[in-house]
């Protein structure tokens, strides 16, 4: 979730140049703001179980020793 509104907020509110850090912060404050007030939803496309299925050559099983 975190990739998806950093990737938002690059596209949405860093696609210029912004002249000093006060600027910036107030563009980010206004984007967040209204990010925050629009509800933008994620529509996850598969359960944890199916994620972790189609997905475990990315995890790997730890096996812990007693």
């Amino acid at each position: 979730m975190a990739e998806i509104e950093l990737s938002a907020f690059t596209k949405e509110c860093l696609g210029r140049r912004i002249g000093d850090s006060e600027a910036l912060k107030a563009e980010a404050a206004a984007w967040y703001l209204d990010r925050n007030h629009r509800q933008k939803d994620i529509d996850w496309q598969f359960s944890v179980g199916d994620a972790r299925t189609r997905l475990k050559h990315l995890y790997p099983i730890i096996k812990i020793k007693n």
